[in-house]
Parts: C-alpha cells; structure tokens; sequence
C-alpha cells in the first residue's frame, strides 16, 4: 500500500472478446437499428479470440497505474478462478489489491465480447453480489467512484459518510447505468460530492432531466453544476469532449484514428485525464491526456490493451499536436 494516491472504486470483469468470420454473419443497419444476426443452431467460426480482463475500476486502475499513478482498486469479486485471475493480472500490472475482497457467495463477473466492424456486442454476467466495504481505507489523494451491481446503495452509504470524515479526499464520480437507472435520489449525494464527474451526453442529460442538449453546450455543463458538481466533463463520441474547469468552458476535438474496437474508450479517457490531474498537470493537458489515451485504445481490441505508459504520452501529445488537436474555450 505504499505510495496510494488513488483508490478505484467499483467492479471487474473476465471479458473474452471473438470476432466472427464476417462471411457467416448478417448484419442490418440504419438510423433506428443495428441487427448482428448468426444462424440459429450453427457453429460459427471465429477468426480472432482474445482474453483479458474490464470492468470500469479495473479499466481506470490500470489506466492510471500506467500513467505513473499510484493505485489500489476496491473491489467485490466472486472466490472463484475467475476471481483469482482478475486479481493476479490486475498485480501483474502494479495495482494494489489488497482490498479486491472474494467472496464465497457469488461468482465473478464475465463478459462475452462480439466484435464486428469497429463496434461491439456485449453478453454481460453480474453475479448477485452484497458489496463489502473495507474496514479501513487508506488516506489517499482522490477516490474514483464508477458502475456497480444493482446492491450498490449500501455501498455508497458507507463510501459517502467515509468520505464526510475525510473532506480532504477528492472524489471523481463516473456512475454506471445501474446508478443513473436507479435516479437523482440514489446517487445525488455522491454527485454533489464530486470534484469531477466524468458522463456522457446522453447521461449528463438523464441526470440533470434537462432534455435534449445538442447546441447546449454551456446550458448542460452548468446544469450538472447546479447539482453541485466542481468539474463537470462531458465525452461526446466523435465531437470529442467537453467540459467546465470552473472558470471556462473548453472543448476538445478527437484524433482522426480509425477504430479498431471501441470497448473501453469512455473509462480510458477518464484515466488518461484524472493521471493528469493527479500528476499537477493543468486542466487543458489533462483533457488532451485523456483524447489520446482513447485514441490509443480504439486501436486494440479490448478496452486495456492499448492503455498508454507514461512514456509514451509525449508521442502521443506531439500527434494530437500535429493533427491540430487543441483545447479551446467556448
């Protein structure tokens, strides 16, 4: 537990990712549906497979281990092999898990990944879970809160009065579609207490029952303000980002990279952002740490894969640089 400066806070998952033999699919799409069809009752090759382990926590864990951020991720996971080999690759890459808690009574999270044409298709197992909150939590920088099972209130209890005895923990909030199902009511408090809350647009929208924000950039940054929210920072697919620093309103673009598979691409740019922000980096790099972090990760299948080391972020900076990628006020 040397040196933790962030906690990542939420689940982890097995994911195995195929990718089909294009030729024995059928695929359907327009601006209302998207169809992956396989013959029912066939066996259908597959040309690519590949393991590896996601999950929001374990996505930013990772994520900002690589950064050169010190890290440990709380977690409930099942006491199962699945488990066990979540937890040994997660200390492969240098998190502390000393508070990845097995617990007999429900298995792990699992996740079949369908690849097809740079998007995917998610089959998603949740084990039943009561979430453990650890007896005694270190006194780090900044707790990153992110998705969790449907049992997640008691656990956001505990985590929000621990977080009323420790005001000078920091806290970026990126709530899961279980949380922003359950309502303003169930998470409201947490949202209050963020620093950062990372979201989508569609997301930001639901949170702050504002409606369609599209023009509106101003309008739904300060409407997740008013929930009490320090930094509010918006990702918006290929329009880039968005975001309120308390003083000015910034946007910024994306790289002109093809993807490759874009699982992954909203959790790496929170690490890349959030690593900044822990490293003292200003606000603008923060935001350009998070765009190419993304961009490196739509290139590999696998929302870990091409997580960037803190070495490589100067290229990557000096890419987005040439590509004309800037950070600007709105």
């Amino acid at each position: 537990m040397a040196n933790l400066e962030l906690l990542s806070v939420g689940d982890a998952s097995y994911d195995v990712f195929l990718a089909p033999t294009e030729s024995e699919m059928m695929c359907e799409l327009d601006d209302k549906k998207s169809l992956i069809c396989l013959t029912y009752g066939d066996k259908i090759p597959v040309r690519e497979i590949e393991f590896s382990i996601g999950g929001n926590a374990a996505n930013n864990a990772v994520g900002t281990k690589r950064l050169g951020v010190g890290v440990g991720i709380v977690l409930t996971l099942g006491n199962d092999q699945i488990g066990r080999q979540i937890i040994e690759m997660l200390s492969l890459e240098g998190v502390d898990t000393t508070f990845a808690i097995p617990q007999t009574a429900s298995k792990s999270d699992y996740s079949t990944v369908i690849t097809y044409s740079g998007e995917r298709t998610i089959l998603t197992y949740k084990s039943p879970r009561s979430y453990e909150f650890p007896v005694k939590l270190p006194n780090v920088s900044w707790i990153y809160l992110t998705s969790m099972g449907d049992t997640f209130m008691p656990f956001y209890n505990h985590l929000h009065d621990w977080l009323a005895i420790n005001p000078q923990v920091k806290l970026a909030f990126n709530p899961g579609s279980r949380q922003i199902r359950a309502g303003f009511d169930a998470i409201g408090k947490m949202i209050a207490r963020s620093s950062i809350i990372y979201v989508n647009r569609e997301e930001a929208e639901k949170i702050t029952n504002f409606g369609l924000s599209q023009g509106k950039d101003k309008e739904i940054l300060n409407a997740l303000v008013a929930l009490g929210v320090k930094t509010p920072i918006i990702t918006d697919g290929s329009a880039g980002s968005l975001a309120f620093d308390g003083k000015r309103y910034l946007k910024c673009g994306i790289l002109p990279v093809d993807a490759y598979e874009r699982t992954g691409a909203g959790d790496s740019f929170g690490s890349g952002s959030l690593a900044a922000i822990i490293k003292g980096k200003s606000f603008d790099e923060a935001l350009l740490w998070g765009t190419v972090n993304s961009a490196s990760v739509i290139g590999y299948t696998g929302s870990q894969k091409g997580l960037l080391k803190e070495d490589e972020m100067p290229t990557w900076l000096e890419r987005a640089k040439s590509s004309g990628i800037v950070v600007q006020e709105f």
